[in-house]
C-alpha cells in the first residue's frame, strides 16, 4: 500500500495520504488522525482481525455498523455513511463487501501501538484480549494481547527485562538508562502465583502504580519494540511491514523523546514503514532534519550529531540507512481535510505548514508578545542603542 484515500468518514472530509518510509500525522484532537491510522491497520490485516474477533466470540453478524462498533469502539458505527468511501492505491475498496465476508487468511502485516497503551499494563501485567469490555477499541485489545503473548513465550521466567543484552543495541540501552530508567532495572517479579512487572534498584521492588508517569507510558512501548526487534539475526518480526505508533512522546522528557525517535529510525533501518501521530514539535524537527540532510547530502555522522548519540559502528550503519529514507507529514485540520506539509517551511504562505500544523503557534506568539512588550517598555525607549552597540 503506497496511498490511502479516505472520504466522508467521521470528521474526515478527505484525507489523501501518500506514505513515505516515515509518515507523520499532526493536527488538533478529534481531527481524524487516529481513525486514519486504525483504517490503515484494518486494510492491512482484514482477515487477521476477522479471525481474531471470531476466536474471542465477537460476532458482528456480517454487519458493517456492528463491525465498526467492535473494531473502533462502542458508538463508532456513526463514522460511516452513504457518502463514505475508501481507495487503496487509487482503487476503490469495497468496505461492506470485504467486511461482510471472511477474507483469505494472511499473516499480520501491521503492528499498532495505540495511544492508550498505558492501560495494557493495568496491575503491572498485560491484560488478555478478553480482559477488556466489548466497547473497547480492537487496536488496544490486540496490542495488549500481543504483549501478553510476548511475555508468556519469550520471557517465561522471572528476572530482568531491561537492560537485557540480547534486546536492543547496547547504545540504545545506555541512552534509555540515562533518560528513562536511571538506576532502575525492569524485571519480572512474582507475588504468590501472580507475575508482575517491577522496577528495582537493589531494594524492595517497586510495582507499576508507583512508577513515574513517563515510565508507565514508556514500558508498554518498550515491550512493543521488543516484539518488533527480535533477538535473532532476523531484522523484522514475521511478515510485519507497517508499524503504527500513536503519540510516541506521551509522558516523556525531550531527552527521552530523542531516544524514542532514534528507535523509530532503527525500525526504519530494518525495513519497516513507520506511521506516527504526534503533538510534539520534536518529532517534526526530526523530519525537517532528515529532509534537509537528504537534500544537502548529509551523512550518518550529521544525523547522530542531531541526537548527541555515540558514533558507534552499529548506530552509524542505522543512521546511514535512515538518512536515505523518505518522509511525509500531513496536517489534519478541523475542517476535515489532510494537507501535505512535508516541506515544513516556516516561510510558507500556507499557515498550516509555516506553523508546522499548529505546533509552533504558541512559540511564535510568545516571541511576538515578548518582543512587543520589550519594544514598548520605558527602559527600551530610553536607551541610547547606538552607544550600546559601540
Amino acid at each position: 500500500m503506497k496511498r490511502l484515500t479516505l472520504r466522508n468518514i467521521g470528521q474526515i472530509r478527505e484525507a489523501d495520504l501518500h506514505f513515505g518510509d516515515l509518515t507523520v500525522l499532526v493536527g488538533p484532537q478529534a481531527s481524524g488522525k487516529s481513525i486514519s491510522l486504525q483504517w490503515l491497520k484494518l486494510l492491512a490485516d482484514t482477515s487477521l482481525i476477522q479471525r481474531q474477533m471470531k476466536t474471542y466470540g465477537l460476532d458482528y453478524d456480517g454487519s458493517l455498523p456492528q463491525f465498526l462498533d467492535v473494531y473502533f469502539g462502542e458508538g463508532m458505527h456513526s463514522i460511516w455513511n452513504s457518502e463514505s468511501a475508501i481507495q487503496v492505491d487509487g482503487k476503490a475498496w469495497n468496505t461492506e463487501w470485504r467486511i461482510g465476508r471472511m477474507q483469505a487468511e494472511k499473516p499480520e502485516s501491521a503492528f499498532f501501538i495505540p495511544a492508550q497503551r498505558v492501560i495494557a499494563l493495568t496491575n503491572g501485567w498485560p491484560k488478555p484480549f478478553q480482559g477488556y469490555s466489548v466497547g473497547d477499541p480492537y487496536t488496544v485489545r490486540a496490542f495488549s494481547e500481543g504483549l501478553r503473548l510476548l511475555m508468556e513465550r519469550e520471557f517465561t521466567g522471572v528476572g530482568p527485562l531491561f537492560p537485557k543484552s540480547n534486546r536492543l543495541k547496547n547504545d540504545y540501552r545506555t541512552l534509555l538508562r540515562q533518560s528513562v530508567f536511571a538506576d532502575f532495572a525492569l524485571s519480572v517479579d512474582k507475588v504468590q502465583a501472580q507475575k508482575r512487572l517491577v522496577l528495582q534498584a537493589g531494594g524492595k521492588p517497586l510495582p507499576y502504580m508507583v512508577w513515574s508517569a513517563g515510565q508507565r507510558e514508556f514500558v508498554p512501548l518498550l515491550l512493543g519494540l521488543y516484539w518488533l526487534m527480535p533477538p535473532s539475526k532476523v531484522p523484522r518480526r514475521g511478515e510485519i511491514e507497517w508499524v503504527v505508533i500513536e503519540e510516541p512522546e506521551m509522558g516523556l522528557h525531550p531527552r527521552a523523546i530523542s531516544v524514542v525517535l532514534l528507535l523509530v529510525l532503527e525500525l526504519m533501518s530494518r525495513g519497516y514503514k513507520v506511521c506516527l501521530s504526534t503533538h510534539s514539535p520534536q518529532v517534526l524537527e526530526l523530519v525537517w532534519a532528515l529532509e534537509a540532510l537528504r537534500k544537502h547530502k548529509g551523512g550518518a555522522d550529521d544525523l547522530l550529531n542531531l541526537f548527541d548519540a555515540p558514533h558507534s559502528a552499529g548506530l552509524r550503519d542505522m543512521a546511514k540507512t535512515a538518512v536515505s529514507k523518505t518522509s511525509k507529514v500531513y496536517y489534519f485540520d478541523p475542517a476535515g481535510t489532510a494537507k501535505d506539509i512535508t516541506e515544513l517551511d516556516p516561510a510558507s504562505s500556507e499557515a498550516q505548514e509555516a506553523s508546522w500544523g499548529g505546533l509552533l503557534e504558541f512559540s511564535a506568539r510568545a516571541n511576538e508578545a515578548v518582543a512587543k512588550a520589550v519594544a514598548n517598555s520605558p527602559e527600551f525607549a530610553s536607551r541610547d542603542l547606538f552607544a550600546e552597540s559601540k
